[in-house]
């Protein structure tokens, strides 16, 4: 088995005392790439020479998180823009998320916005995060639904209706992840009603970790129980999950295998 972590927040503390052991765990499980996405500009900075140590396994995207939004997102946005476009194969992790608070609801709308602009004007694909905040997402891609090129919406539990909402825009992926192993997952019923051709795998690390290490840290070794589900929600072999769902990802990206 073969396969591609499209969202591991490896430079996390979570793996400073055995980053080195989770990347060879992956290996071994078979992930042949993973892909960092940043959540503001020390992470966006931090990923590169990360990076860098292993060429062709990690790649890093760079971006602005809603939940790191302050008022201070003009002159943030603008020191990541200046990093634009490097070794990023990404612009991400950006969005929107009212889960918690809508305080700097104005800013992030404001924040995601912008950052939609530079993927459309780099040609680069976008890793998008949405918490309690579909329809104002939806709303701002669809301003530039002719000029996105593709990305994922990554960690997606919605309902069907949503997913073919988000699905509307080519180029896009579900990233899907251990959610779809809980128990009271509705999850894999959602999916079994997507075409697989618009899947991608994911893991969070260090969070979301599936079952049976569910609140445990995640790590890329564990995907293979994301894929293993999938296989049964498709009623096919894990090989072709595997194989579909990476080469979705390094279309989606524009990577060679």
């Amino acid at each position: 088995m073969r396969f591609i972590d499209t969202h591991i927040h490896l430079d996390a503390s979570e793996f400073d005392e055995d980053r080195e052991m989770v990347i060879q765990r992956a290996i071994q499980a078979g992930a042949c790439k993973m892909f960092i996405p940043a959540i503001d500009l020390p992470t966006t900075q931090a990923i590169i020479p990360l990076c860098r140590q292993y060429p062709q396994l990690l790649y890093p995207m760079a971006g602005l998180h809603p939940e790191e939004v302050r008022d201070d997102y003009h002159e943030v946005l603008q020191q990541i823009k200046a990093c634009l476009p490097g070794l990023y194969i990404a612009i991400g992790e950006v969005g929107l998320d009212f889960y918690w608070s809508r305080e700097f609801e104005n800013q992030q709308l404001e924040a995601f916005e912008c950052q939609v602009q530079w993927a459309c004007d780099l040609g680069m694909p976008l890793m998008i995060h949405c918490r309690k905040a579909q329809n104002e997402l939806v709303g701002i891609l669809r301003k530039y639904k002719a000029r996105l090129h593709g990305g994922v919406f990554h960690c997606f539990t919605g309902n069907l209706t949503e997913a073919r909402q988000l699905l509307e825009f080519d180029g896009f992926a579900l990233g899907i992840g251990g959610v779809l192993t809980f128990k009271k997952s509705k999850l894999p019923e959602v999916v079994q009603q997507i075409p697989l051709s618009r899947i991608v795998v994911e893991t969070d690390a260090p969070y979301m970790a599936p079952v049976p290490m569910r609140g445990k840290r995640n790590e890329s070794s564990f995907l293979t129980n994301v894929i293993q589900q999938l296989a049964v929600c498709y009623d096919v072999d894990v090989d072709t999950v595997a194989t579909t769902t990476t080469n979705n990802a390094l279309t989606i990206f524009s990577l060679a295998g």
